[in-house]
């Protein structure tokens, strides 16, 4: 009998026909060099893993001026669009979907990436407080950033449109929308961070509004069934947590659900920290607000994953860590075999050692 057989068994997911329901999770690893460029080195690491039902890419900036972290990719001109094509041939020769994130950093940027060392952007002038921004001179202190302009606003929603575009183009099978980790549009979700005064603030409508504008955009592009979208309730990463979390995130599910997404991809574990403002929000209350697909993430075991779908409280489960060391994480927890652990040091950035050269497991 094969172990965790509900996690390893298919999915049709809208029309995508998913060989199991592990999903390689988006991890920056930040092996594209200054010029943001995908490369064969990616292209092996991605492959490596795509014995997953799912691949989503790392996050992926939809423009220069939401870049927040070195040598991570883009998806905002022809070479890059290029760049990443050799990734989704190499996945695809593994009969694999994959997913590009799409990605705005906003404050948590930096002025040392931002076109003439102006101030990052956000919805509001409210710095991150914490250890500071990587940037390759080292870590910086964070900075106040810039609110956004009103006027601004459609042309980042264009933005993530032509990232849309650019990834059907790359031959990706779909996008997700990163709103999550105190990126830029959790910073327009949440209060903590939000405190326009404006129809992008105030309300939970419209606090809402920026992701909903981007969302639609991205609609003119994919079908819904070929788009998910991220959200982390429960995280503090960047600063985040605001005291309405809990009205919040089931606002932002419960309008998400009209649109007949592909999934909604949830942070729900602990793993990455957790704001302790009161209970933890979990997969079982977004199963009653969001009638789509579920993914659940953030650090989970087989054994979580697998009565998390036995539950109903999710439809996959996304994986991160355990696939930076483990390759073959599918066929290990199929045959039960080890899992190795991985070194840290060299998560970030760097060549093939760290990346793509943890072996697939050798029964002795």
């Amino acid at each position: 009998m094969i172990a965790s057989p509900h996690l390893l068994s298919p999915l049709q997911l809208g029309d995508l026909t998913l060989k199991n329901r592990l999903v390689l999770a988006p991890l920056t690893r930040a092996r594209a060099g200054e010029e943001r460029l995908p490369n064969a080195l990616m292209a092996e690491y991605y492959r490596q893993r795509a014995s997953a039902g799912l691949l989503i890419s790392e996050a992926t900036v939809v423009s220069p001026q939401g870049i927040g972290w070195p040598n991570t990719p883009g998806i905002y001109s022809d070479a890059q669009t290029e760049g990443w094509q050799q990734v989704t041939a190499a996945v695809h020769q593994e009969d694999t979907p994959m997913i590009l994130q799409l990605w705005h950093c906003g404050r948590a940027s930096h002025s040392y990436f931002q076109a003439d060392h102006q101030p990052p952007v956000a919805p509001s002038a409210i710095a991150i407080n914490g250890d500071g921004v990587h940037t390759p001179e080292g870590k910086l202190p964070h900075e106040v950033p810039r609110a956004l302009e009103i006027g601004e606003i459609p042309q980042i929603v264009e933005d993530y449109r032509r990232g849309a575009e650019r990834a059907k183009a790359a031959g990706f099978d779909g996008v997700e929308v990163h709103g999550a980790n105190g990126y830029l549009i959790d910073e327009f979700l949440q209060s903590k961070t939000n405190q326009r005064s404006d129809r992008y603030g105030g309300t939970l409508a419209n606090r809402f509004r920026f992701l909903q504008e981007i969302l639609e955009a991205v609609l003119t592009v994919w079908p819904a069934q070929r788009v998910g979208v991220r959200l982390s309730p429960n995280g503090v990463f960047n600063d985040m947590g605001s005291p309405d979390y809990r009205e919040t995130f089931s606002y932002v599910a419960q309008q998400l659900d009209g649109y007949g997404l592909a999934y909604l991809h949830v942070m729900d574990g602990l793993a990455f920290g957790f704001h302790d403002l009161g209970e933890s929000m979990t997969l079982a209350e977004f199963r009653s607000q969001f009638t789509g697909p579920l993914m659940g993430n953030c650090g989970y075991t087989q054994e979580t994953a697998e009565a998390a779908i036995v539950a109903g409280h999710a439809d996959l489960i996304a994986f991160g860590r355990p696939y930076i060391s483990n390759p073959d994480l599918a066929e290990r927890f199929a045959q039960g075999w080890t899992l190795t652990e991985g070194d840290m040091a060299t998560w970030y950035g760097g060549g093939a050692e760290g990346y793509t050269s943890y072996p697939a497991y050798t029964p002795a």
